[in-house]
């Protein structure tokens, strides 16, 4: 086992595009399983831009994460509860929820629970 693993996401194992080139998911395998890093662009939403990739109505993974730059208003199913989060937030979210970036700045976002099956096509 090595003591010491340095990983750089711009040489990730995987990166999977978003629909209408909204963004990307850029992925590394790690021996404590998979760890993403998320650009969502301008305009970006799960519901427009992701679902038709996963083929459920909402978003079904759960995401424990860390915001680096931009803005995402992240809204749960039926509405009830929501939250905004920014560069420096940290974040957990249950499955069951769409997001979209705000305003004019791409979000990026590091998550290490959900993105191991995010944004793959359920063909």
């Amino acid at each position: 086992m090595t003591a010491i693993v340095c990983r750089n996401f711009d040489a990730a194992d995987e990166t999977r595009p978003f629909e209408d080139g909204k963004g990307r998911l850029d992925l590394i395998t790690t021996g404590q399983g998979p760890v993403g890093r998320a650009v969502f662009e301008p305009g970006w939403r799960w519901t427009e831009h992701v679902r038709p990739l996963a083929g459920t109505d909402s978003c079904q993974a759960a995401h424990t994460g860390y915001v680096v730059s931009g803005r995402m208003r992240i809204v749960m199913d039926g509405g009830g509860e929501s939250a905004e989060v920014g560069p420096g937030d940290f974040f957990t979210v249950e499955p069951g929820h769409d997001a979209w970036v705000l305003g004019d700045e791409p979000c990026v976002a590091l998550d290490w629970t959900g993105f191991g099956d995010y944004a793959r096509s359920a063909g």
